[in-house]
């Protein structure tokens, strides 16, 4: 029995036999022709061209209709490559320039494309498997090589693979496909957004799951906790199994759950709202008995697509949002981009070290065109209903005052042009660096709420990447700096009457409910499938006792410590879930 630790990027947990993809890459040999057979070359790569675009265009519309608009967008990198002349013109004058064959131009002209993004800082290197997508495809067209599908298996099986092009993942038959995991990819990859949209779990980030695995070896794959375990034995498989009986019956137990408040046993209402990405993710926050969206991350608008969206595309799709919510809270980030996320526009822009670089608010200030494009559209939006505007990475109170003033600005020019705008829609920010937590007194005096973004505090403060399988295991919410500056920041809030809300995925994990709740916090943000098992457990505690587990973390000095005492907690909470 091997266990393998990853990210785990969707939840659930399977007990399942393995399909292991093919790693090989096409292999095509340098095979040159006579110069009177180029002309037929060229035609064969038009052939092929003109095939995986109509394959394409079917698969991105058929990906659409299941999972909506924007996972079907993914595609469209893939559509705007094979009509990218100049890259195609390299193809066609290597066929007739060194009298080569259609296949080895197309693998020589892309192979070549694929090292350019590799030198690129690795959030831009993502788009390394798309080139890789594409290439194989006009290979099959040329070859008449077929790779293993993974849209026509017969029995019900997990899939394990270094990497999943967007294709692979997009065309998985749910039906017998139960879960993933991946040596590549992030929170972020593609991959991690289809698994989730498909609802299978999956982890990544895993280095060498692919090459550990045989076809048909038995594999648990545990999304919750990023786990993957190779041929466990059958003490393993019985303990997997009595859980999965478990959580089928407590899934049952919560479905009851879904119209009942999150109210503590002495009385204390918590208000759960969810995390979202596409306007398609605002029906499953009320699905799943979710109060409205705490944070909508806008910057998926950019990333779905080639081109920038203009100031109706978003306006559209937060309308989307806030009808879905029907008068419920929709809280709107501006966008998050730059570090492990970017645009298409500034796609040549490196940068040495992302997460320390033009990101996020900086990047919005540097380009204030299309920072004033999404506020003038969330402005708009506004009046449909309870609407929020939350800023990220905000470090310096003349950061936040800066942002403050462009938003005025914009609601000015909106007045001025004649357009109905809400002049009283509450201003807050992300409190997600330690410059910040630090300074709480200060900025509560500039907005009206607070967001605990606890994914870049832990980040910030450990001094360690997010994104990094490597070091995946000194990134903790339990340090006992982290949660010092989270109760800073709550106690802030309450001394100064400030809303404060906890967006990041420790909100997600109900280890660290009963400790939040005993810091003070009230609201959670989370990812929408969690709100019912929160819910559980807020409906299972007092705030007394949330009080003292919440003193005794205090005297705690390691994480270690930490989170077995708060595991211990939940299991008495919850006895049913562990």
């Amino acid at each position: 029995m091997e266990i393998k630790k990853g990210i785990g990027v969707s939840p659930g947990v399977v007990i399942c036999q393995a399909v292991v993809l093919d790693a090989e890459e096409y292999r095509i040999p340098e095979r040159h022709i006579s110069a009177d057979r180029a002309d037929k070359e060229a035609e064969r790569l038009e052939h092929a061209l003109a095939g995986a675009r109509e394959e394409l265009i079917e698969l991105r519309d058929n990906t659409a209709k299941r999972l909506g608009k924007e996972t079907g967008a993914i595609f469209d990198f893939h559509l705007a490559l094979l009509d990218d002349q100049s890259l195609l013109e390299k193809v066609r004058d290597k066929i007739k320039t060194e009298s080569v064959t259609a296949e080895f131009a197309v693998a020589a002209v892309l192979r070549e494309y694929a090292r350019e993004f590799l030198q690129m800082p690795e959030y831009l290197a993502e788009r390394v498997k798309d080139v890789y997508d594409i290439e194989k495809r006009i290979l099959r067209r040329l070859i008449g090589e077929s790779r293993e599908g993974l849209g026509n298996l017969t029995e019900d099986v997990v899939v394990l693979a270094h990497d999943l092009t967007p294709s692979q993942t997009a065309s998985m038959d749910r039906k017998h496909i139960m879960g993933l995991a991946i040596d590549a990819g992030g929170r972020t990859s593609h991959t991690a957004i289809v698994a989730r949209a498909l609802g299978i779990p999956a982890v990544v980030g895993l280095n060498d799951v692919s090459v550990s695995v045989n076809a048909g070896d038995v594999v648990i794959i545990d999304g919750n906790r990023g786990l993957v375990i190779i041929e466990p034995d059958e003490a393993t498989i019985e303990e997997h199994r009595r859980f999965l009986q478990r959580q089928v019956e407590f899934t049952r137990e919560l479905d009851l759950l879904r119209d009942l408040p999150a109210i503590t046993l002495d009385g204390h209402e918590i208000t759960l709202l969810g995390n979202i990405e596409f306007p398609s993710e605002a029906a499953n926050v009320l699905t799943r008995g979710g109060q409205g969206v705490g944070l909508y991350r806008t910057e998926f608008l950019y990333l779905e697509k080639e081109t920038e969206p203009t100031e109706d595309d978003h306006y559209e799709a937060y309308c989307k949002v806030i009808e879905a919510m029907d008068g419920r809270p929709v809280c709107i980030r501006t966008l998050d981009l730059g570090a492990d996320k970017y645009t298409q526009a500034h796609l040549l822009i490196q940068e040495r070290n992302p997460f320390l670089g033009l990101r996020s608010i900086r990047f919005c200030f540097q380009h204030l065109p299309l920072f004033k494009t999404q506020i003038r559209a969330i402005l708009r939006a506004s009046m449909k209903g309870d609407v929020s505007i939350m800023f990220p990475l905000i470090t310096t109170v003349m950061e936040l005052r800066q942002a403050k003033m462009i938003l005025r600005d914009v609601m000015e020019d909106l007045e001025e042009e004649g357009v109905d705008v809400r002049t009283d829609v509450p201003i807050g920010m992300m409190m997600e660096v330690p410059s910040a937590a630090l300074q709480c007194n200060q900025f509560a005096q500039e907005v009206d709420f607070f967001s605990i973004g606890t994914n870049d505090l832990i980040q910030y403060t450990l001094a360690v990447d997010r994104t990094n399988e490597r070091v995946a295991p000194l990134f903790t919410a339990a340090h006992p700096a982290v949660l010092r500056l989270i109760k800073d920041i709550i106690r802030s809030g309450q001394r100064y009457d400030v809303g404060v809300t906890l967006c990041g995925e420790m909100g997600s994990d109900p280890e660290y409910i009963l400790l939040l709740l005993g810091m003070g916090l009230r609201t959670l943000s989370v990812a929408p499938p969690i709100i019912p098992e929160l819910k559980k457990a807020i409906r299972s505690i007092t705030i007394e006792r949330a009080r003292r587990v919440a003193r005794h973390v205090a005297t705690l000095n390691t994480d270690k410590q930490i989170v077995s005492y708060l595991r211990n907690q939940i299991r008495e909470v919850m006895p049913e879930a562990y």
